[in-house]
């Protein structure tokens, strides 16, 4: 292909970048400090949302500086496009409220939503040119666990047993032919299934999936067993592949709302290594703090919002 063809695609995709960080801002601007105009204009009541429109316009204002103030924005613009789902979702809510111009309501649906096709088909643009594949999600974390490989790798070998420190994970059920069943919570309530096949099994060393065809989330990866100098246990190593029910879209969202795949291993690994140490995975259950799950805020927090 021309290299002068991709040149000016790129630059393109960079200008139309460029007009909706400026107006992001200028609608931020807008709404900090009309807000009263933007919800009539929006045709929702201007009391019950003045804060809302005030918060979105500072969303706005901050994604625009974001996008202006980098050559290739693409995060940015991922950005605009998660905003855009919150607005249409308020959108929505308020659609159904007698106390709104249903009609004003409608129209601005419909103008958000156009917004929204040309704020994803830049962000699109922006990744595939930034070296992105398809939309997968690469992960790497490890931990240190008081135990020996043996133990630990007889341990996960048994999928069946993984929810007890993953909470994201509903149920796991094994066929016995190297293929199992996964059924796990994901964004906004919903459950995403899987069958997946182990595609490498050395004992005490590593454990290596993928997930077949027709799965809901594409996935592979491995987690491996190695001990740790000086007699201090096991480092446990996972790598995980996997392109969410929605792409780069997918991924993007999750990360503003604290769910994404690096934080949940994280997390997981974790809940692991607490479990395995001291056979109970610690909890504030009926302390003044009230948290319903595991260990720390710090760990819990993520698990708590969104899996």
């Amino acid at each position: 292909m021309d290299n002068n063809f991709i040149k000016e695609a790129m630059e393109d995709e960079e200008r139309l970048a460029r007009g909706l960080g400026w107006f992001s801002i200028g609608l931020g601007i807008a709404g900090l400090f009309m807000p009263g105009r933007m919800a009539k204009m929006a045709g929702v009541d201007d009391d019950e949302h003045e804060g809302t429109i005030r918060f979105v316009g500072l969303r706005e204002i901050a994604c625009g500086i974001g996008i202006l103030s980098q050559p290739r924005p693409a995060g940015w613009v991922w950005a605009r496009v998660a905003g855009d789902a919150m607005d249409l979702a308020l959108l929505g809510a308020a659609f159904t409220s007698d106390k709104h111009n249903r009609a004003q309501v409608c129209a601005t649906t419909v103008a958000i939503a156009g917004i929204t096709a040309l704020d994803l088909n830049c962000a699109q643009r922006l990744s595939s040119k930034s070296g992105s594949k398809g939309g997968a999600v690469h992960v790497e974390r490890s931990i240190t666990v008081n135990r020996p490989p043996e133990e630990l790798y007889n341990f996960w070998h048994n999928f069946e047993g993984l929810p007890r420190f993953m909470n994201h994970l509903k149920s796991v059920k094994q066929s016995g032919d190297g293929h199992s069943h996964w059924i796990a919570r994901g964004p906004a309530g919903t459950d995403v299934e899987w069958d997946a096949e182990i595609t490498e099994d050395k004992p005490n060393e590593c454990i290596a999936w993928r997930s077949l065809e027709g799965s809901d989330v594409d996935n592979a990866g491995v987690v491996r067993f190695e001990r740790a100098p000086g007699g201090r246990g096991t480092v446990v190593k996972v790598e995980m592949d996997y392109n969410p029910p929605a792409g780069v879209l997918g991924a993007k969202i999750a990360k503003l709302f604290a769910q994404a795949p690096e934080k949940q291993v994280h997390v997981d690994l974790h809940r692991f290594k607490q479990f395995v140490e001291t056979g109970e995975i610690p909890t504030t259950r009926g302390q003044p703090a009230g948290r319903p799950s595991s260990t720390s805020k710090k760990f819990d927090e993520p698990v708590r919002r969104g899996f």
